[in-house]
């Protein structure tokens, strides 16, 4: 039987204040900025800087800040304060462009159990695939560092996602990209991308672990043997961005389309989200995905899409009070339109208002996420490649 999934906002402490520890070094941080916005003005905050592609940004209780950068290294930010030396350091040889470590999630119960986790490339005979690794974290390193699961999403090539999110009832939820390593080159073959409609793989699929990475027993495809038992939903292209709407409590995802046909998920445990055959983007080459390619039965069509793409990084909905303009609105981090995108819903003249917001900044928005007192933190690069240290993380706040 498929059970629905809901759950409640999670709340977590304030966050404290800090004296500078001696050994640390300031971040270069540039002025504030000052950006105007739809009905008033936000400030522009660089929190750190000189990061080399940061990808995933984690809040502990205590205000502390941890960032992943692409080329391995788990970074923690202090009051302001960038650690010289990284917290931890990914076993993952950095593949190609730099690919060593994604992204960084705090146990819903850390002040009990201190237990950090991180995504990144894992090396094997068949190619690479993702793995998730936990920690306790003592002071500023993370001790005792084990893998405890490993993706069965083996390839030469090809987008890995692997975001990584908990819900407050301790579940670990896990984006595993299409691992097509052909897409891009104008290749029609459709061979790898058909993994992510097969149950027997991870290729494509958003998973539901235990935070031990063992499965839960009530997963939808438990007891099926055709079917790996980790599997919550499948049929995605590469989900980068997952979040809990605080009003009905249901798991929205987002996911990079092909060319154009970016979408956001409302998941639903077992359900089939339809690619490669349904989607409201194009291959590369310009066709259409398949013969039937905007709707069938049985798969979902997503709850929001966009033609062209913006490569969607990351989403959150933000429930502090800093911005009560914002209350409930979704955030959405785009890579190629270089912007943080509001989505207020159920306007009186327009049902999704969007605005565009950090535009005049000309970076690409890796990750965004809520500060536990209720500012937007955004983690941006310069670029999509090479090894410049031209990364940041930015808090936003209010103008009065």
């Amino acid at each position: 039987m498929i059970h629905e999934y809901r759950w409640s906002p999670w709340h977590v402490v304030a966050l404290s204040c800090f004296l500078a520890v001696p050994g640390r070094t300031q971040s270069p941080n540039a002025s504030p900025q000052v950006l105007d916005v739809q009905g008033g003005k936000i400030r522009v905050v660089t929190v750190a800087s000189s990061l080399v592609h940061p990808w995933g940004l984690a809040f502990l209780p205590d205000g502390r800040l941890l960032v992943t950068e692409k080329n391995g290294r788990l970074r923690m930010i202090h009051n302001g304060l960038l650690e010289p030396d990284p917290v931890w350091t990914s076993p993952s040889a950095p593949g190609q462009g730099g690919d060593a470590l994604h992204f960084v999630a705090v146990h819903p119960q850390f002040a009990q159990n201190r237990l950090v986790y991180v995504s990144y490339p894992k090396q094997g005979d068949r190619g690479f695939t993702l793995a998730i690794a936990r920690g306790r974290l003592n002071g500023s390193k993370l001790e005792d560092v084990r893998e405890i699961f490993v993706a069965d999403a083996w390839e030469t090539g090809g987008n890995l996602a692997g975001r990584i999110f908990f819900t407050p009832d301790a579940m670990l939820y896990v984006t595993i990209g299409d691992r097509d390593r052909i897409c891009c080159n104008g290749g029609e073959d459709n061979s790898l991308r058909m993994k992510a409609q097969k149950l027997d793989n991870h290729v494509g699929k958003t998973l539901r672990l235990r935070d031990d990475g063992s499965v839960p027993p009530d997963n939808p495809f438990v007891g099926r043997a055709d079917a790996k038992p980790e599997i919550f939903t499948y049929g995605h292209r590469n989900g980068y961005g997952l979040a809990i709407h605080p009003e009905t409590g249901a798991l929205w995802q987002a996911e990079i389309g092909p060319m154009g046909g970016d979408e956001v998920n409302i998941l639903q445990p077992g359900h089939n989200y339809g690619w490669p055959l349904v989607s409201m983007g194009r291959n590369y080459t310009g066709s259409l995905v398949s013969d039937q390619p905007w709707a069938r039965p049985d798969m979902d069509n997503p709850r929001i899409f966009w033609v062209p793409s913006i490569s969607p990084s990351s989403i959150i909905f933000y429930t502090g009070d800093k911005f009560p303009k914002w209350k409930n609105n979704l955030f959405i981090g785009s890579l190629t339109q270089q912007q943080l995108i509001r989505m207020a819903f159920n306007q009186p003249s327009q049902a999704e208002k969007r605005e565009g917001l950090l535009i005049p900044l000309k970076m690409r928005i890796r990750d965004v996420q809520q500060s536990p007192d209720g500012y937007i933190y955004v983690v941006t690069e310069g670029k999509s490649g090479g090894n410049d240290a031209d990364g940041t993380v930015l808090r936003i706040e209010p103008v009065d």
